[in-house]
């Protein structure tokens, strides 16, 4: 064994800790203006707009994590999300540190979706002056499109021009010229929280459960089946039977469990509440 760690080991852990907990205090102070602007995406979502993710090195697979996770979360058209990264995708070891500066690359980035009237941007940047990541934010605009900006500096580019600035005040970082610790956590958290939100005003979360998610594996499969019988009160046999009614999803299954109508009437009643199972149980309830 090696014994204990040393004095200064312990230190510097403590200072990183600091860091985290700065990263979601800043969170937290930008709280109203995150609700804001998911209540803006919610609404060009419902609408068909898109939803583009903009970023750079960490920034940029902070935003590509985000968004990777939405179709299976809450059952979002992957199709309708794009991930845009400076450099491009490419191998997550090797970020192309210089791609950042290239503005015009951003602006390019942006000219290849044509008119973005009624799609969304996000767009992410520590220091908020990133020049691919601020071309590509501006130019968006140009097209139409309503931008959310997060950064961790005030008065920056990107907030002063974005429609939605989320500014996430995360302070010093522990560790000197690197964004991992506080603005990377700051970063992870306002983006689960924003789009989390997204699911909750589309209607894809009730009772704190995910009643829109795409269940593609036996673990997701097993999870629908227990939301279903949790929300409709009803056993796992039951629940996996209206499931397979349903053709897997959640939210008709729910209405055919509880509510005892078919198929055809769940997606009529889910039509009518624009997706919403809340509202589409109390009009079950009272017909």
């Amino acid at each position: 064994m090696a014994g204990d760690p040393p004095t200064n080991t312990r230190l510097f852990a403590e200072a990183m800790l600091a860091s985290y907990r700065r990263a979601i205090e800043s969170v937290a102070a930008a709280s109203d203006d995150i609700c804001t602007a998911a209540f803006h995406l919610a609404a060009l979502w419902r609408a068909g707009g898109r939803l583009i993710y903009v970023g750079a090195g960490s920034s940029g697979l902070a935003a590509a994590s985000d968004a990777a996770e939405l179709p299976g979360t809450f059952g979002l058209d992957e199709n309708r999300i794009a991930i845009v990264l400076a450099g491009g995708i490419g191998d997550a070891f090797r970020i192309n540190a210089t791609a950042e500066d290239d503005a015009a690359a951003g602006v390019a980035s942006m000219s290849a979706f044509g008119d973005l009237a009624g799609d969304a941007v996000i767009a992410v940047s520590a220091s908020g002056s990133t020049p691919f990541t601020v071309a590509a934010a501006l130019e968006a605009r140009r097209r139409g499109a309503f931008v959310i900006g997060i950064a961790h500096q005030p008065d920056t580019a990107l907030l002063s021009r974005a429609d939605a600035p989320i500014l996430l005040d995360s302070g010093e970082e522990a560790l000197r010229g690197s964004t991992r610790l506080a603005a990377g956590t700051a970063q992870k958290a306002a983006l689960g929280m924003l789009t989390t939100l997204l699911g909750f005003e589309l209607g894809h979360i009730h009772q704190g459960l995910m009643v829109n998610l795409k269940a593609d594996n036996a673990k997701l499969r097993d999870r629908a089946r227990d939301i279903v019988a949790m929300i409709a009160g009803i056993g796992e046999a039951e629940a996996e039977a209206a499931l397979r009614e349903a053709g897997g999803q959640v939210k008709a299954a729910i209405l055919i469990a509880r509510g005892g109508v078919s198929m055809s009437e769940a997606e009529a009643w889910l039509a009518a509440t624009d997706g919403r199972i809340d509202h589409a149980l109390r009009l079950v309830r009272t017909t």
